[in-house]
Order: structure tokens, then C-alpha cells, then sequence
């Protein structure tokens, strides 16, 4: 279905060149669909490697290769989605390969290429980014919260988008849970306070 949707010279150059960066960035981002859920679904996972003692050293001697898993950090859908498309471009357009050659990932997340569906290698930055505005915006519905998450979450660091994703995914459920509901506050205001629309107002004059 996505060959005959989507240009064949997006479809080529995903084939070519995002797919075998797929299979080991640090981060994907996936273009899937999912049952009673607006299409297209975007979905960030993480690599992580199981075993790393066992590859380090070995149990018998022998060093062994740890294995890579996906684990899923977060997803996005419907009029989210669609609020936040030009802040994920923004921050997706600095993803390069090895040769520091952009991977020019934007061109996916446009009508025409969120058609096509596969997975978008991501490097750390742009991964973690994407997973705390996936994380984040759930359960918010306020979309000028949401957008103003997400304009505020582009503007971290490498480092701090980092190290907030680990906050809300390393510490157990419980903790977790917390450190996402803190962050939401911080990034996001209240649902009723009409800072909201005016701090959105100012980062979209600067964005």
C-alpha cells in the first residue's frame, strides 16, 4: 500500500539509506498503524543492550556479542501529532550519518511521507527528544500544553534530554511516574493557567 502512496524516490532512498542505519541506531522512530487508532501512529524505541557483563567477559572465556532489544519509550497519534509535525521536524532535520551527511528525516514527517511505513534511524539527541514529547504529551488535553512541551523540550540539550529520559524511565513505576508528572508541570504549566498561552505565544516567535 505505501508504494503506491508514497514517491518513489522517498521510497528508494528509505530502502538505501535508513535502513541499514536502523538496525543499530541508538533510537528509531517508527511509522506504523495501529487498530482503532488514527493513522498514521508514530512510535519512538530505544536500543539497549542485554547482557553487557556477559560481553564484556564472558562466562566461559569466550567474549560474547550482548544482545540489542527495542524497547518502546513512547508513541504519538492523531491532533497531537498533527500540533506538534513542525516542532519533530525541527527536531529530527539534524540527524546525520556517519560521514555527518543529513539523513534529511523531515521529508518523513510530511503528508506525503507519513504514508510510507518503516523505521527512521535517530541518534541520541533527536531519540531522546522524541520520547520525552511522546512521553510527555500522554494524557494531556490541552494541546497548547502539548505544543508547548514539545517547543520546550527541543530547545534541551543533548545531555538534558538525555538525562530527563533516563529520570523517567530508569527508577521504577513509581518513580517514573513522578518524574514525568514534574516535568509536565515544569514544561507545561496547569491545564487552566493562562501562562500557557502566552509562553507558547513567545517560543513561537523565536522557533
Amino acid at each position: 500500500m505505501a508504494k503506491k502512496t508514497t514517491s518513489l524516490d522517498l521510497i528508494k532512498h528509505h530502502a538505501e539509506r535508513l535502513t541499514p542505519l536502523s538496525t543499530k541506531a541508538p533510537f528509531v522512530l517508527r511509522i506504523t498503524e495501529w487498530r482503532d487508532t488514527p493513522i498514521p501512529v508514530l512510535v519512538v524505541k530505544e536500543r539497549q543492550y542485554r547482557d553487557q557483563e556477559e560481553a564484556s567477559r564472558g562466562t566461559d572465556g569466550q567474549r560474547r556479542r550482548a544482545r540489542p532489544i527495542l524497547i518502546e519509550r513512547g508513541s504519538l497519534h492523531g491532533e497531537p501529532l498533527h500540533r506538534c509535525l513542525p516542532i519533530l521536524r525541527r527536531v529530527v532535520e539534524g540527524v546525520v550519518d556517519a560521514a555527518g551527511i543529513p539523513l534529511e528525516l523531515s521529508r518523513y514527517l510530511t503528508a506525503e511521507g507519513l504514508r510510507l511505513r518503516g523505521n527512521l534511524p535517530l541518534d541520541e539527541e533527536a531519540g531522546a527528544k522524541l520520547a520525552l514529547i511522546f512521553r510527555l504529551q500522554d494524557r494531556i488535553q490541552n494541546l497548547d500544553r502539548v505544543e508547548l512541551i514539545a517547543h520546550r523540550v527541543r530547545q534541551f540539550t543533548r545531555e538534558e534530554a538525555a538525562y530527563w529520559l533516563s529520570r523517567t524511565t530508569s527508577f521504577g513505576p513509581i518513580a517514573n511516574r513522578w518524574a514525568l508528572s514534574g516535568l509536565r508541570t515544569m514544561l507545561g504549566g496547569h491545564a487552566e493557567d493562562k501562562g500557557v498561552q502566552e509562553m507558547l505565544e513567545r517560543l513561537k516567535l523565536v522557533a
